[in-house]
């Protein structure tokens, strides 16, 4: 089975494009789908966050969430980092919502349930689609986020500690090196 695509930012904006032009819940999708290029979180996470894990008593998004090991593939917990961007739009998101679901996932179905796994990955595959982007599934969000912060130059021990890997093994399967890479490396001597 291929890897999933890593996605170029003129390819997310595209993503986002349509989905905020074609989707009937256009806030929910696109958080979504930014939870996994702006934090990293794996499709399952994503399908599985509640309220309580993202908002404060007050309804403020908060500015991490705590990922219980039940909710993690390592089954370590784990703190993921939301950038300012995400808590906005996630502020958005639930600010823009009648009521909180009784079922208290952050995301619902059409049909008023709660997202599982796989009915999320088949769901970010299917709008990746629209966009016209093939090669992505759920989980280009994750390597993406992973390669753009190696880009930056973000030691693979933090990327490690942020992605929840215990294997650095791991984590360096995700980061898709390409030539900006190795042109930034090479302005570096």
């Amino acid at each position: 089975m291929p890897q999933a695509r890593t996605l170029k930012k003129t390819q997310l904006k595209q993503v986002i494009d349509v989905t905020n032009s074609c989707s009937r819940y256009p806030l929910r999708d696109t958080s979504m789908i930014l939870l996994t290029h702006l934090c990293g979180l794996r499709v399952g996470e994503v399908a599985t966050l509640t309220f309580d894990e993202v908002m404060d008593t007050s309804g403020k998004v908060l500015d991490e969430i705590t990922l219980s090991a039940e909710k993690t593939k390592s089954k370590c917990a784990r703190k993921a980092i939301l950038p300012r961007q995400m808590q906005r739009h996630l502020q958005q998101y639930t600010n823009a919502l009648e009521r909180i679901p009784a079922h208290g996932y952050l995301f619902s179905t059409q049909k008023a349930s709660h997202f599982t796994p796989n009915t999320a990955a088949q769901h970010l595959k299917r709008l990746y689609e629209r966009a016209g982007i093939t090669g992505a599934t759920s989980h280009s969000g994750r390597r993406t986020w992973l390669t753009r912060l190696s880009q930056k130059g973000v030691s693979v021990f933090v990327l490690a500690d942020m992605a929840g890997h215990q294997q650095l093994q791991t984590t360096m399967k995700y980061v898709t090196v390409n030539d900006e890479m190795k042109r930034n490396a090479a302005e570096l001597i």
